[in-house]
């Protein structure tokens, strides 16, 4: 039974865990490439930067979801054995208000570096590239904020974040903040030929999925034009069900339980030639059936995929299927990684928040990839933190070293010894 708490212990550190991120990057040589790749032309801010960046990954890397959470990293012992001095919120504040279009995509183009250097790890030369975009609610009058879609909150003003994943290992590749009334589509043929530009040296085929919001025409000639591969739901516009039953009877073919698929050559109005299309339908349930019968209606639900990839029409259809997981890896990026949490008023400075979170959220992969066993690559970024982040540890400095002694029974120690510097 505990009977009496003192606060008179010194160089004690709850974040122990630090050490491991923060000496791979080290390691990987991610400090100085964030050193040489985002320069300010205010050569007062080009010479702080690195101590503020470092506290923003300090800050990233537990967690946090407010910039005044910042304090908890203060007096840390382990924080200032790397160097970084942790100034006021309002200080680091000032310091994101710096940033501009340009310097956010010096963020940008290093997130495309550090992801390039997992895809060289993974040796992978065939991916899938998930896009979607997900919407990121806000209180106050932050700078670029609209009322536009937003099915959590109807009328409630927000930013549209675009964003990329390479699903085999579940790794940002590339995204950026939108005003909230922004369409679904917009900026992505821009952002896929940037993704091509990137990608084009470090793999053979890439394929393209998306939902029907990006069923866009524009999308597929970027992705046609460079030669790669994509299968995008398509909008069921009113007359796409009609244009199935013209011209020669399709051959259905049984798939999954109660459905049936097919493919057809079509070309939606507006379109320049037609494309292939995968159909799956499904009998609608018995009841709606016979409501519909009263109408006119169609016994069929439909999903229409249009692709230009080799798959069979039943390997298309299961492709998409898995779509779902980019749900889940943007899911992460808010629930864990606190994307849309950390605002401010500057439309920069919350891209950069959210460029430099994304940054932080593929270096827990890449510690992942390289020094966990393989079970543990997908587990969420919270298990990561309650297993190897948030372990108590005690600094202890002596003429010759500095030591950071961890619990005798600390159960995941292999790791830290693994990593032993």
């Amino acid at each position: 039974m505990i009977n009496k708490i003192d606060f008179k212990a010194k160089n004690l550190t709850s974040n122990a865990g630090l050490l491991l991120l923060f000496s791979h990057a080290k390691s990987e040589g991610l400090f100085e490439l964030l050193e040489n790749e985002i320069t300010f032309a205010d050569k007062g801010i080009d010479k702080i930067k690195m101590n503020h960046i470092k506290t923003l990954l300090c800050g990233n890397f537990i967690g946090i979801d407010k910039l005044e959470r910042i304090k908890l990293l203060q007096s840390d012992p382990l924080v200032k054995e790397f160097g970084i001095d942790i100034k006021e919120p309002e200080t680091v504040s000032r310091f994101l208000g710096k940033f501009s279009f340009m310097t956010t995509q010096m963020i940008r183009n290093v997130n495309f570096k550090l992801f390039k250097k997992l895809l060289e790890k993974s040796r992978l030369k065939s991916i899938i590239i998930d896009i979607d975009s997900t919407v990121i609610n806000v209180e106050g009058h932050q700078e670029g904020t609209a009322k536009g879609y937003n099915p959590e909150k109807p009328g409630n003003r927000c930013y549209n974040t675009l964003m990329a994943f390479c699903d085999e290992f579940k790794a940002f590749i590339t995204g950026f903040t939108r005003s909230g009334n922004t369409y679904t589509a917009n900026g992505a043929a821009e952002m896929i030929a940037e993704i091509i530009e990137n990608l084009r040296d470090s793999v053979d085929t890439i394929t393209f999925r998306m939902d029907s919001g990006y069923f866009d025409e524009n999308i597929i000639k970027t992705i046609e034009g460079a030669g790669y591969c994509y299968i995008i739901k398509a909008k069921q516009y009113g007359n796409m069900v009609d244009k199935l039953y013209r011209g020669d009877s399709l051959q259905w073919a049984e798939y999954d339980n109660y459905k049936e698929i097919a493919e057809i050559s079509m070309r939606p109005d507006k379109w320049e030639r037609p494309r292939r299309f995968v159909v799956v339908r499904r009998l609608k349930p018995e009841e709606e059936r016979k409501q519909l019968s009263l109408i006119g209606g169609d016994d069929y639900e439909y999903a229409f995929y249009v692709t230009n990839t080799a798959f069979s029409n039943e390997e298309t259809a299961r492709a998409y299927e898995k779509r779902g997981n980019c749900e889940n890896y943007i899911k992460e990026s808010k629930y864990d990684m606190n994307v849309g949490s950390l605002l401010l008023k500057s439309f920069w400075a919350n891209e950069a928040v959210f460029q430099l979170m994304m940054l932080a959220y593929n270096l827990f992969l890449l510690f992942k990839f390289d020094r966990l066993v393989e079970q543990e690559y997908r587990q969420q970024i919270k298990t990561f933190r309650l297993k190897y982040l948030f372990v108590a540890g005690r600094i202890i400095r002596t003429a010759r070293s500095t030591i950071m002694k961890l619990a005798f029974d600390y159960p995941y120690k292999e790791v830290f010894q693994r990593c032993a510097l």
